[in-house]
């Protein structure tokens, strides 16, 4: 008999079932999880540019924005998109996705797979919700989100227009969750004011955070004008509102009184802008109003009435202003009627910008810079209407004040939409009046209708004939002409390329450098006063680093011991000089040249009274004698030697052709008194000597001259020394013997070579030319210490052969 026991235990089935169970629910996840393609959300290839995924994406954000899209699942689609396009948009995480499907900067590569764990874990109660943390970012938020890219450009630069609100925020903060009901409250108080706002995800754009300065989260950041600051007090709707305004540069906005009116109003020829006032019952200066003038500042002023002060009744009565409502009045050239006004109980910021831009230029503005030129004379557009641009070239002077007036008075009558008028001051914008009056050198009012047609500076133009002096027959021509290119645009028969605007508003580099300096000041204060220290530490190193190598020089010097007293250089002698020779040389100190070039003029009949006889006192002619043959060579090298002296005031520079005129230096030898008494030489040998290469420094004035002798090579070197002329009977005798045994050598190489030996050419062999002036810039330093021997003549003499043969009989 068999016994079957039966097993009280049901078979392990259950454990498997389960992790079956679990295993097919991970797995379905995973492969939901992996569905999210930001590719296919945005409907875009893996290959697609930039400008398509922006394309697609902006269409995608249209179609499924939740104001415009009532679908339920719209909120939900939007979301996506916007994630997708944060991810494709960004060049390394759109890297990351391709290359291991994460979409997070901080999650660490190769770790991919476990995205898909995060739909079950979000499937489940204890999700982030149950950390109180949002499932997901709010999607007002989402909108104020920025990158890296879209940061630096559109924001960095709509940063000189509005101020910009930005926080730093990042997941898994406490504090950011602490602060969002405030930031709520401020972003819907101040963004309808015109404030920007921004979000920057510290996990996402740590590039951009680290570009802002900020390292942690939660972080309030102002810009304006570019600058970041930091907000440091407590995160209170008042203070946010209070830190905005102190981000404003000051005095955008002026208080008006009856004192001051007259004269903020006559402002406008000097600040060439029109001007606003706005009247309300408040003390303080609106915010709205600020942010509106902060928008307009280079184009209107702005100023403030009280109404609740005493000190306007006469304004108010004036202007015959409602005091239940704010008014706004727009003034152009006239200051006695405002152009335009507006009236509103709820004065909105849209309302604001559209009154001042719709009159942001005067009738007839003055072009003052390019960027006001560009704006008021538009390029051609093919797909555009013409627009002429009447300008009017005229003078700054009170002679020329009726003809601008009459000019005004006729753009008041004559306004029509392919019309603008303004007007140049001829002084401040010369390269412009010279572009477009070529001929005219003179200072009189003109009338120019220009049409631009491209970027470049090209326009075609036409001068109105006659000038302007603003009387009715100027008023009459002028209209002829625009009604004849209204008619026919061929009429405008002048072409020409303007070069860019002068920029007459800009602040001097002094002023722009003090500016950037308390900046500078400024935000050290900040960061000092802060603890900023990751962005100080470079700072503080260099600051230190200076303060230790300067201390430390200074304690060295004051311990070490004093050395040996070195012997101090024998001064030279100085030769006995008048003051008038003391400030004499004190002016002819060299200079750096002006130019690149030395100007070198040739002495003849017509410049050698005004280069030498008449030349002012205190100036100086250096002149280069030369001859046909040597013409070049010695130019070249004179130009050379003495191109760092020419920038001084005093010194002139000329040439003498000494074949065109070879009695003349004989003839200025002969009437030194030394040569008079050395009477060594005839008249005969004087003239058929070559004098190419000789340098005299001639002062006109005081009658005396310098002489430099050219350089000898193949002879004696310490003939070569010859700097100075007549100097003593010594030297004159050395010189002479140097000279004999020169001739004596030429002759004896003569022979040697058959050749026979001619009068006067043996110092032409033995002087090379491009050496001859090797020493004249040591010639020329002694020339400027003023240590040169001086040869005194009784009177210059005559270019003319005739004249100089009278001269040395007499």
């Amino acid at each position: 008999m068999t016994v079957r026991r039966t097993s009280r235990h049901p078979p392990p089935t259950y454990p498997v079932l389960l992790a079956i169970f679990l295993l097919i629910s991970s797995v379905q996840l995973v492969k939901t999880s992996s569905e999210y393609d930001p590719y296919k959300i945005l409907g875009v290839s893996r290959s697609a540019s930039q400008t398509e995924i922006k394309r697609a994406y902006k269409n995608l954000a249209k179609e499924w924005h939740p104001d415009k899209n009532k679908d339920p699942k719209a909120e939900d689609m939007f979301i996506k998109v916007s994630k997708s396009y944060e991810i494709l948009s960004n060049e390394e995480r759109r890297s990351n996705f391709d290359r291991y499907g994460q979409m997070d900067e901080n999650q660490p590569f190769g770790q991919s797979q476990h995205h898909g764990f995060r739909g079950f874990h979000n499937s489940f109660y204890f999700d982030e919700s149950f950390f109180h943390f949002p499932r997901s970012r709010d999607f007002a938020d989402s909108k104020y989100l920025l990158h890296h890219a879209q940061f630096n450009s559109d924001v960095l630069p709509d940063s000189h227009k509005r101020p910009y609100l930005i926080k730093v925020t990042s997941e898994w903060c406490f504090a950011c969750i602490h602060i969002e009901p405030v930031w709520k409250e401020v972003v819907q108080e101040l963004e309808p004011l015109g404030v920007g706002i921004g979000i920057v995800d510290l996990g996402y754009e740590r590039r951009l955070a680290n570009q802002l300065g900020a390292h942690r989260a939660p972080s309030i950041i102002g810009l304006v004008n570019g600058r970041v600051t930091f907000f440091h007090q407590a995160v209170v709707r008042e203070h946010l509102r209070q830190f905005i305004e102190d981000l404003l540069p000051h005095k955008l906005v002026e208080k008006i009184t009856d004192d001051n009116y007259l004269a903020f109003l006559d402002s406008w020829q000097a600040e060439n802008k029109p001007n606003v006032i706005l009247f309300d019952q408040v003390p303080v200066v609106p915010l709205l109003y600020k942010l509106t003038a902060f928008a307009f500042r280079d184009y209107v002023r702005f100023g403030y009435v009280d109404q609740g002060d005493t000190h306007n009744t006469q304004l108010l009565r004036q202007f015959n202003i409602n005091t239940y409502a704010p008014t706004m009045l727009l003034f152009k050239e006239d200051t006695e009627k405002p152009v335009d006004i507006i009236q509103a109980r709820g004065m909105k910021r849209q309302i604001m910008d559209e009154f001042v831009s719709n009159n942001k230029f005067l009738q007839v503005p003055r072009l003052v810079n390019q960027q006001l030129f560009d704006e008021l004379c538009p390029v051609k557009q093919f797909h555009r209407r013409r627009k002429y641009c009447v300008l009017l070239i005229t003078g700054e002077d009170k002679d020329f004040l009726p003809g601008n007036k009459a000019f005004l008075d006729f753009a008041s009558v004559n306004k029509k939409e392919v019309l603008r008028f303004a007007y140049v001051y001829q002084r401040q914008q010369q390269p412009l009046c010279q572009a477009l009056l070529p001929n005219q050198a003179a200072l009189s009012p003109q009338v120019v209708i220009l049409e631009r047609r491209s970027q470049a500076g090209k326009v075609l133009f036409r001068s109105v004939s006659g000038g302007w002096n603003g009387s009715e027959e100027d008023k009459y021509r002028l209209h002829e002409e625009l009604e004849l290119l209204q008619k026919d645009p061929t009429y405008l028969s002048s072409d020409a390329t303007l070069p860019e605007l002068n920029n007459e508003m800009a602040p001097m580099f002094i002023i722009q450098w003090m500016n950037a300096a308390y900046d500078y000041i400024l935000q050290i204060y900040d960061d000092l006063l802060y603890s900023n220290w990751r962005e100080m530490m470079p700072i503080l190193s260099l600051i230190f680093s200076a303060l230790f190598i300067l201390f430390g020089t200074v304690i060295i010097q004051a311990f070490s011991e004093p050395g040996e007293s070195k012997p101090r250089a024998p001064k030279p002698k100085e030769q006995p000089q008048s003051e008038d020779d003391a400030s004499n040389r004190a002016s002819t100190s060299s200079r750096p040249p002006k130019k690149d070039f030395v100007e070198v003029t040739e002495l003849t009949d017509i410049t050698y009274t005004s280069n030498l006889v008449k030349l002012r006192p205190g100036h100086i002619n250096v002149v280069l004698v030369l001859t046909n043959a040597s013409k070049t060579a010695l130019l070249r090298k004179f130009a050379k030697e003495v191109f760092s002296f020419s920038g001084t005031q005093t010194l002139h520079f000329s040439f003498l052709n000494a074949d065109k005129h070879r009695h003349w230096m004989p003839s200025l030898l002969r009437s030194t008194s030394d040569a008079m008494q050395s009477g060594g030489h005839s008249d005969e040998d004087e003239e058929s000597s070559d004098y190419s290469g000789h340098v005299l420094a001639l002062n006109g004035h005081k009658k005396y001259f310098c002489l430099f002798r050219p350089v000898f090579t193949g002879d004696d070197p310490n003939d070569s020394s010859s700097e100075t002329s007549f100097s003593s009977d010594s030297r004159r005798k050395s010189r002479s013997r140097s000279r004999s045994s020169s001739h004596s050598r030429s002759r004896s190489h003569s022979r040697e070579d058959g050749a026979v030996p001619r009068r006067g050419s043996s110092r032409a062999t033995s002087i090379e030319v491009h050496h001859k002036l090797d020493r004249l810039g040591l010639w020329m330093e002694r020339l400027m210490e003023g240590t040169l021997p001086r040869l005194r003549v009784p009177a210059w003499p005559s270019l003319d052969e005739t004249s100089n043969n009278s001269f040395t009989e007499s």
